[in-house]
């Protein structure tokens, strides 16, 4: 590491955050990103790496994805973040393509800055329809770090600042445990369940085949409202628009946020049914927002669903899962030991290794191996694991080619031993048979 970057940590820890940055050294990283474009970012050190963490879909698009960017450019010629009390032209226009984008039965959009405000808007518009108080969501999840946001996720993220719920006003379950999420909806006094469709913090576990139209069944018997976070299984991530669409679930009220930025500019929304928005008509002041929604967020926003919506972005997220998947096979089997699963619903991805700290590990190799993936913080076995979008087949063999290096690296490392690739070239030809 230079002087100049070693310099700039060092004030990194003394002005901003000191245990953040010292936990990623000590997990050896010590990355200080630079310039970005498309896929790739760059350390002030002026080395690359190729980015399939994406800051959790906020750059599913790449990053200054050049549409977004001259989208926003050419709108500050006109717009400004506007004022959130009166009708706008471009918070219309975006809220009439959430309605026609959106599973059936979503009328509204209210705005937010960031998901996990849209998260706390959300949970208060299912109180306030429903007029009750409780809340049903899954056990090691994460939903934000706001009010409400944070006390129906994980306890790692509330108990710091004191900000765990209540027995009474917050039920937790286990994710795909059924009979237990049934017995609790049954009861007939929650306002909704909450559940991110694929837990990603969690290390995206997939549901079980059911589990979400049961759950979704069973709230309507008894009037509780089903809130899909969409935030980062959304925008065409699973293969379709929605991840909660591939289950066959239409929720109550849907949450955005993330990718629908572009990376460009702030903004995230809650889609919401008839009776979930009814505030809206009762007393539309009921919740304000000064950079929900801004005008320029909005632009980037349009931009990101009118790409995201395309039939060849469709088209590309389905080659592109299908040919990683079976990379990512013939990866596993030469770690058989060590790599033990892969979780994959489109581009959603996690990669679970057989050590309580094995996606650190890989994760390290990764990053050394010009790569930037992350660990799921619940679990870290698993690596997230999340492709943009529009890669292409050479940079599918790029990132392949560099997760079995690391892999094999971080399995020496752990387990002990000389680390060895399997593959026998810089630049493997993966078979392309599940892929075509």
């Amino acid at each position: 590491m230079s002087k100049e970057k070693d310099d700039f940590i060092a004030r990194s820890k003394q002005f901003w955050n000191p245990g953040k940055t010292s936990d990623w050294q000590r997990m050896g990283v010590d990355l200080v990103i630079d310039r970005r474009e498309a896929y790739y970012l760059w350390d002030v050190d002026g080395r690359r790496l190729i980015d399939v963490h994406l800051n959790g879909g906020t750059y599913s698009l790449g990053h200054r994805n050049p549409e977004v960017v001259e989208a926003v450019r050419e709108g500050m010629a006109y717009f400004d973040i506007g004022n959130h009390h009166f009708p706008s032209i471009m918070r219309t226009h975006v809220a009439e393509m959430l309605e026609r984008l959106t599973p059936p039965g979503l009328k509204r959009t209210i705005f937010a800055s960031g998901g996990a405000e849209a998260i706390d808007i959300a949970l208060k518009s299912a109180r306030n329809a429903t007029k009750r108080r409780k809340i049903i969501c899954i056990e090691r999840c994460y939903h934000g770090h706001t009010g409400l946001a944070v006390q129906v996720g994980d306890d790692r993220f509330s108990k710091l600042f004191l900000s765990e719920a209540s027995n009474e006003n917050v039920v937790k379950v286990p994710f795909n445990d059924l009979e237990r999420m049934l017995e609790a909806i049954a009861v007939g006094d929650a306002a909704c369940v909450i559940m991110e469709t694929i837990p990603a913090t969690y290390g995206f576990p997939m549901p079980k085949p059911g589990y979400l139209k049961a759950i979704k069944a069973a709230c309507e018997k008894v009037g509780t409202l089903y809130i899909a976070d969409e935030v980062q299984t959304g925008l065409m991530r699973t293969g379709e628009m929605w991840g909660i669409e591939t289950y066959g679930v239409n929720p109550d009220i849907l949450v955005t946020g993330k990718g629908l930025s572009g990376g460009i500019y702030p903004i995230a929304a809650v889609v919401v049914s008839e009776k979930a928005g009814q505030w809206l008509s009762e007393d539309g002041f009921g919740h304000m927002s000064s950079f929900g929604g801004a005008e320029l967020g909005c632009l980037a926003a349009a931009k990101v669903l009118e790409i995201c919506s395309r039939p060849e972005t469709r088209s590309q997220v389905h080659y592109i899962s299908a040919y990683l998947a079976n990379g990512l096979r013939q990866v596993q089997a030469n770690y058989p030991d060590f790599f033990t699963g892969i979780r994959q619903r489109g581009v959603v991805m996690g990669l679970e290794f057989n050590h309580d700290q094995g996606a650190v590990y890989v994760m390290k190799h990764l990053y050394q191996n010009g790569v930037w993936a992350i660990f799921s913080t619940l679990d870290k076995r698993v690596l997230q694991f999340k492709p943009g979008l529009l890669i292409d087949r050479e940079m599918c063999d790029e990132i392949l080619t560099r997760l079995d290096t690391s892999v094999a690296l971080a399995q020496a490392e752990l387990f002990g031993g000389r680390a060895r690739s399997y593959m026998t070239s810089s630049k493997p030809s993966y078979s392309r048979q599940s892929a075509a």
